[in-house]
């Protein structure tokens, strides 16, 4: 039987890069999907030389008919995924009165959109055959958001609120819907190190019990 598959959506040097590693760790294979053709080979690179087996395709996550085409050249490379994680977003500092519209708008794009773009190219797979795990990367700006940060507090709620209520909606076809909500400044040997936060990540894998785990400080 092969391994099964990830696909990370938005992969990089931080947290994906650290659910790269534990996953791959327990016999993943990773598909990696990220706008940055030089951050995707030395991701691959650092995987593969763990032994890990890595495959990586450049996209948009902005751009539906981009990461449509990622996942068609993953399927045909891999097969189905069995896994996926979305962990892309838009950073921008502004005050909501200072916030630009069409800013707004494209940062909406990457934060949640290409997360409900990314979900669509393996919802249905996993409905039919009654499994899967669709994981996201959330943040504590959906729960306390940031004046000084009003695009990504907006966009941080949207894709927490489309988490819940995927996870509704898929729960009866046995696909498990978990996001992660990161209250803080993810930084190497910090409490909010990547592979600390990682390992929240393949908890909820594991026990399928809880739609959000909340890794914060007390």
């Amino acid at each position: 039987m092969s391994k099964q598959l990830l696909v990370i959506v938005g992969a990089g040097p931080g947290v994906s890069a650290a659910v790269a590693r534990k996953f791959g760790s327990e016999g993943f294979r990773i598909a990696l999907i990220a706008r940055n053709q030089a951050s995707l080979d030395a991701l691959s690179k650092e995987l593969r030389d763990r032994d890990i087996d890595t495959y990586s395709v450049t996209a948009d996550a902005s751009k539906t008919e981009s990461i449509q085409e990622a996942f068609k050249d993953i399927r045909e490379q891999y097969g189905v995924p069995d896994a996926l994680l979305y962990n892309a977003a838009a950073i921008s500092a502004s005050k909501v009165t200072q916030l630009d519209e069409q800013r707004l708008i494209d940062d909406f794009k990457v934060s949640v959109v290409g997360a409900l773009t990314s979900v669509k190219q393996v919802a249905a797979d996993f409905a039919e055959r009654k499994e899967g795990t669709i994981l996201i990367t959330g943040g504590g700006l959906a729960l306390h958001p940031n004046p000084d940060y009003a695009s990504l507090s907006i966009g941080k709620a949207g894709v927490r609120s489309l988490a819940y209520s995927l996870a509704q909606e898929l729960k009866p076809h046995n696909v498990y819907v978990g996001t992660v909500t990161i209250g803080g400044y993810v930084s190497k040997g910090t409490f909010f190190d990547p592979d600390r936060i990682a390992e929240e990540y393949w908890n909820l894998y594991l026990k399928r019990d809880e739609v959000e785990f909340v890794f914060a400080e007390s």
